[in-house]
């Protein structure tokens, strides 16, 4: 059997960083533990990477690129079911790449780059979301007014933005963990989508409740 050809040094490191950033938080990494996870020597971790931005950058594009090719199915969601599977997956990018959102205001003070381009991210964000709101309304899903769209895809925009600093917050030791990104996806994804519910037809509110009856409150 022929042997895997070996991953490229350049891929590992983004790998491990992005391993060691959502555990640790990116301000509680240095690329000396980095090098010294991978085996490597700082000096090689500087010839792929030459600053700790430039870790960040890669990966910040990495997320984007995955974000943006999930924001255009936006404009498929035909029910609730759609859009509570859509926003689980919105969520699991999120927690993707979750040191983003963990040290958000940390980082934009810091990075002038993704200062730029979270500007652009939250746009691309509430334009989906948008339209997402746009086509339950086309299926009969919702009845809402055109004003209130947009007041509620902002208020949306803000708990997809928001959501994993509050998870933070409530349990900061085991919050981020990979063994309770399951119920945080799920928590997140209700809490959003919950946001809806004043404005769902009367099936499709029952349907919500059904499908997000684990994560509520008073489950």
């Amino acid at each position: 059997m022929a042997k895997k050809a070996p991953r490229r040094t350049a891929e590992r490191i983004l790998e491990v960083t992005l391993e060691l950033f959502n555990r640790f938080g990116e301000p509680n990494v240095s690329t000396t533990l980095i090098s010294a996870e991978l085996g490597i020597s700082p000096g090689n971790l500087y010839y792929h990477y030459p600053a700790k931005d430039e870790l960040i950058n890669s990966l910040f594009e990495r997320y984007e690129k995955a974000l943006g090719e999930l924001l255009g199915a936006s404009e498929g969601v035909r029910n609730v079911e759609d859009a509570w599977f859509f926003l689980h997956s919105l969520f699991e990018i999120i927690w993707e790449y979750r040191f983003l959102y963990r040290d958000l205001n940390d980082l934009l003070s810091k990075n002038r780059m993704l200062e730029t381009h979270f500007q652009t991210v939250l746009k691309d964000k509430t334009r989906a979301i948008r339209n997402l709101l746009a086509a339950l309304s086309r299926n009969s899903a919702v009845t809402m007014d055109a004003r209130e769209m947009e007041p509620t895809a902002d208020s949306m925009v803000v708990v997809l933005t928001y959501w994993l600093s509050f998870e933070y917050v409530r349990d900061p030791r085991h919050a981020l963990e990979p063994d309770n990104a399951q119920q945080a996806l799920m928590r997140g994804a209700y809490h959003v989508l919950n946001l809806l519910a004043p404005y769902l037809e009367s099936s499709q509110r029952q349907h919500l409740i059904h499908l997000t009856a684990a994560y509520s409150p008073s489950a």
